[in-house]
């Protein structure tokens, strides 16, 4: 994780951004994130 201002949400696999609140204007739906992830890299999610 690396620290930011002005309310940034980013996600950076492989140092490909896969996600960006600022980019898309919104905060990211249910799921949504751990979806792009699974995209990227082919990984499963996992239950904590």
């Amino acid at each position: 994780m690396r620290p930011s201002s002005g309310g940034r949400f980013e996600v950076i696999v492989d140092d490909d951004l896969i996600y960006s609140k600022k980019a898309l204007g919104r905060h990211a739906e249910a799921g949504e994130i751990s979806d792009l992830f699974q995209k990227k890299t082919g990984l499963e999610p996992v239950e904590a």
